[in-house]
C-alpha cells in the first residue's frame, strides 16, 4: 500500500530558485578563490619590486650578484637549446604555409615580410614564454615547494633573512633579464628558419630574403616584442614563487604547485598577450 501511496509534487518554482542560489553561490566561491590569488600575486610583487629598489638604491642593501649569476644561468643559459630547436621549426613551418597563398598573388618574396613581423611582434616572445614556463617556471616552484616542505622557509625568517629578498628577487630578476635576452635569440633563430627554408625550398636567396626583412622590419616591432618580453617573465616568475610558496601536502603539494605554475602561466601569457596586441592596435604601435 505505501507503493501506491501519492508522491510530494515538487514545486518547480522552489527547485529553480534552490538550483540558481546554489549556483550563486558556488559562483562566488570561485570568485572568492579567484580574488584573493591575484591579491596574493599583487602583494608578492609588491615586496619583490620594494626589495629591488632597496638594493638598487639603498647602500645597505646589496643584490647578491652570485645568486643572481646561478639563476641566469639555471632559468636561461640552459634553455637555449630548446628554443633554438622550437623558434627554428616555427620559422620552417611558417615559410611553408604562406607560401603558397603567398605565390598565388604573385607575392613569393613578401613571405619575409610575414615571418619577420610575426616573429618580432608575436611568436618570438610568447613562445620563449611558453617554453620558459614549463622549463624554468615548474622548476622554480618545485624548489621553493620543497623548501617550504622542509621548513627551510621557516629557517631563514628564524635567522633574520627575508625569503623574498634571497628566494624571490634573485629568481624573477634572472627570469626577466634572460627571456629578453632569449626572446632575441628567438627572433634570430626563427628568421633563419624561414631563411634556409625560402632559399632550399621556395628559391628565394638569402639577401633578397634579408632585404625584404629589412624593409618590412621597423624599431617598434623589435621594442614592442622586448617589453612583452620583460612583462611575461615577470608573470612567470611572480606565478612560479608564490605557487612555490604556498605549496602544502607533502610531495603530492610539490606536485600540485609545479602543474598550476605551468598551466596558470600558459594561461595568463596567452591573455596578456592578447591585451597587448589590442593596446598596441589602438595605440597603432
Amino acid at each position: 500500500m505505501s507503493d501506491l501511496a501519492p508522491q510530494p509534487r515538487v514545486n518547480r518554482l522552489v527547485a529553480a530558485i534552490t538550483a540558481f542560489g546554489q549556483a550563486v553561490i558556488i559562483g562566488g566561491q570561485h570568485a572568492r578563490s579567484h580574488v584573493h590569488y591575484i591579491g596574493g600575486l599583487g602583494y608578492l610583487l609588491y615586496d619583490t619590486t620594494v626589495w629591488v629598489l632597496r638594493c638598487l638604491f639603498l647602500p645597505r642593501q646589496k643584490i647578491g650578484w652570485p645568486a643572481l649569476a646561478s639563476q641566469m644561468v639555471r632559468v636561461g643559459v640552459r634553455s637555449i637549446g630548446i628554443i633554438v630547436l622550437v623558434q627554428s621549426f616555427i620559422g620552417v613551418i611558417l615559410a611553408l604555409q604562406l607560401a603558397p597563398t603567398l605565390e598565388a598573388y604573385g607575392q613569393l618574396e613578401r613571405v619575409a615580410d610575414v615571418v619577420g613581423i610575426a616573429m618580432f611582434r608575436e611568436l618570438g616572445p610568447l613562445l620563449a614564454a611558453i617554453v620558459l614556463s614549463g622549463f624554468a617556471g615548474a622548476s622554480i616552484a618545485a624548489e621553493i615547494g620543497a623548501m617550504v616542505e622542509a621548513e627551510e622557509i621557516k629557517a631563514l625568517r628564524a635567522h633574520a633573512l627575508n625569503p623574498i629578498r634571497f628566494l624571490v628577487m634573485p629568481r624573477c630578476l634572472a627570469t626577466v633579464i634572460m627571456l629578453i635576452g632569449l626572446t632575441v635569440l628567438s627572433d634570430v633563430v626563427g628568421i633563419l628558419g624561414g631563411m634556409i627554408t625560402s632559399w632550399l625550398v621556395l628559391d628565394i636567396g638569402p639577401r633578397k630574403y634579408l632585404y625584404f626583412t629589412q624593409v618590412a622590419l621597423v624599431y617598434r616591432d623589435f621594442i614592442t616584442g622586448l617589453v612583452k618580453a620583460g612583462v611575461f617573465g615577470l608573470l612567470i616568475s611572480i606565478i612560479a614563487c608564490y605557487e612555490g610558496l604556498n605549496v602544502s601536502g607533502g610531495a603530492v603539494g610539490v606536485g600540485r604547485a609545479t602543474t598550476a605554475t605551468v598551466v596558470k602561466s600558459i594561461v595568463v601569457l596567452i591573455a596578456t598577450d592578447c591585451v597587448f596586441t589590442a593596446m598596441f592596435f589602438l595605440f597603432k604601435l
